[in-house]
């Protein structure tokens, strides 16, 4: 029974992406729902499979996968409303958060559509002309120019990352249609991610982890996240399961996957390091090659103009003052960035910092996370410790970054728990600190929603705390070598 409904979930969740993606690529609403179904049918047919999702119904009590149940049936009308809005942004009911105007119009895809069609010329991809209105004044919240219907969010990544984007503007030109398509690239992909991690576990865990996962969709911050169309949720999984990929012994394959998410976003260099502390030399290597190929092909497509101008960009990155949401007194009561904390600070009547301290202090982190980085990769001996470790590397990066938006930064740490919480049978104490965390990680404000600011900031701060709190109890309770493990999970002795 619980195979049969593993198998419908994932049938309907990846049709609903397949709909999304072929109807963006050729506009054909009868072709969309041909695929729709075939898909569907094959996820069935490749779910129902024996050896396919390994199950192990006794693992989990009856309440868990009755609650699991209902947050796949919950979470299914979620992808499924959302779905319609995607491919068409008129139908505005059907959008994360109706009653917000700010959510209906922010779209941090367009930034990378834009950014993609000016590599190249003339202006510079980080030049803020590309994204703002030319009356916008810099030291007042940005006034954003428009496509279409959204605003249009300003580029803040390396030349590299361009590369996806472009790619699917090779078969998606208009904005609308590459919505739709990137829609699905990135719910697909955490379908993809959340499956294939589970499995990873073991039958224990991973029946555990599976019957977990609806929550991560189901959560407010991860509904927001695929709405807005940020890349966060590719980078991340796009990692984990590069990783996965190395602990396989592909190496080729895994190198490609982190080499183009550090080549994107940075932070997940840090798993390099990982790799280095464990003596993974090949996967080093293959990662430092594909970042080398990835970096050499975007010279070829682009030439070196947006090279340059990232390095002239790139002090400003890292202090945050590139970043207009520092403008914004909301955007800094959300940031969940360990930098961004000196600008919460002021919410509470503590002076502006400079960028200069802001850059300092995340130097300072990095160097913790670095050194937090080493010890869990010398402590790390059990096969099923080492995905939720890898996520909690992930979150320790993430935390690097000036502005961490809480719907994007709880995506880490929403997957971690699910992780840690399927590691042995759930008893009520696990049970209420896991639902805790979860509330709290699952909230998303949005920007036009009244609130005292310094609430909002003290709802980030608690998020923040409940995502530290998670790397520590996933890097703790790793089992070092020696350790006997019991079926549950518990390490029992060393």
């Amino acid at each position: 029974m619980m195979r049969h409904g593993v198998a419908a979930a994932l049938a309907l969740a990846g049709g609903m992406f397949a709909s999304a993606a072929v109807f963006g690529v050729t506009g054909s609403s009868l072709l969309a729902s041909v695929v729709a179904a075939v898909t569907a049918a094959g996820v069935v047919a490749w779910a129902e499979r024996r050896g396919a999702i390994v199950l192990d119904a006794g693992v989990a009590p009856r309440w868990l996968a009755i609650a699991s149940g209902v947050a796949t049936v919950a979470a299914l009308a979620q992808i499924g409303r959302l779905a319609v809005f995607m491919i068409d942004p008129a139908q505005v009911a059907f959008s994360f958060a109706p009653s917000s105007e700010w959510e209906r119009q922010h779209s941090c895809l367009t930034a990378y559509h834009v950014a993609a069609e000016a590599s190249g010329g003339p202006t510079s991809i980080y030049d803020n002309t590309l994204y703002s209105l030319p009356e916008d004044d810099p030291a007042a919240p940005r006034k954003a120019r428009m496509l279409g219907a959204f605003k249009i969010d300003v580029f803040e990544y390396p030349p590299p990352f361009l590369l996806l984007p472009r790619a699917l503007q090779l078969l998606t030109p208009d904005f609308l249609d590459l919505r739709m398509v990137w829609f699905a690239l990135c719910g697909g992909l955490l379908l993809l991610g959340l499956l294939v991690v589970a499995r990873s576990l073991g039958p224990a865990d991973g029946t555990r982890a599976l019957l977990c996962a609806p929550f991560v969709w189901l959560a407010l911050t991860t509904m927001s996240t695929l709405q807005k169309g940020n890349v966060q949720v590719v980078v991340v999984v796009a990692t984990i399961l590069g990783m996965l990929l190395f602990d396989k012994r592909r190496d080729a394959a895994g190198g490609a996957l982190l080499a183009f998410a550090t080549a994107s976003k940075i932070y997940p260099g840090l798993l390099v390091v990982y790799l280095v502390a464990r003596r993974r030399w090949r996967a080093v290597g293959w990662t430092a090659a594909w970042g080398v190929g990835f970096c050499a092909l975007t010279l070829a497509v682009f030439g070196w103009a947006p090279y340059a101008a990232f390095l002239d960009h790139l002090p400003r990155l890292l202090s945050g003052e590139a970043f207009p949401a520092f403008r914004n007194p909301w955007a800094m009561a959300i940031n969940l960035s360990v930098p961004g904390l000196l600008f919460k600070a002021g919410l509470f009547g503590a002076p502006r910092p400079s960028w200069e301290q802001a850059t300092l202090v995340g130097s300072a982190w990095m160097v913790i996370a670095v050194a937090v980085t080493l010890y869990a990769a010398l402590r790390v001996r059990r096969d099923a410790d080492q995905a939720p470790v890898w996520m909690a590397v992930l979150i320790l990066a993430t935390l690097r970054s000036p502005f961490l938006p809480q719907a994007y930064g709880t995506l880490p740490p929403l997957w971690l728990l699910t992780l840690l919480a399927a590691r042995r049978a759930p008893d009520a104490r696990t049970l209420v600190a896991a639902l805790g965390a979860w509330i709290l990680l699952a909230l998303n404000w949005p920007r036009d929603w009244p609130i005292d600011l310094r609430l909002l900031a003290i709802m980030s701060l608690a998020q923040m705390a409940v995502a530290l709190g998670l790397v520590f109890v996933a890097i703790r309770s790793a089992a070092p070598e020696g350790a006997v493990v019991a079926r549950d999970g518990e390490v029992l002795s060393t």
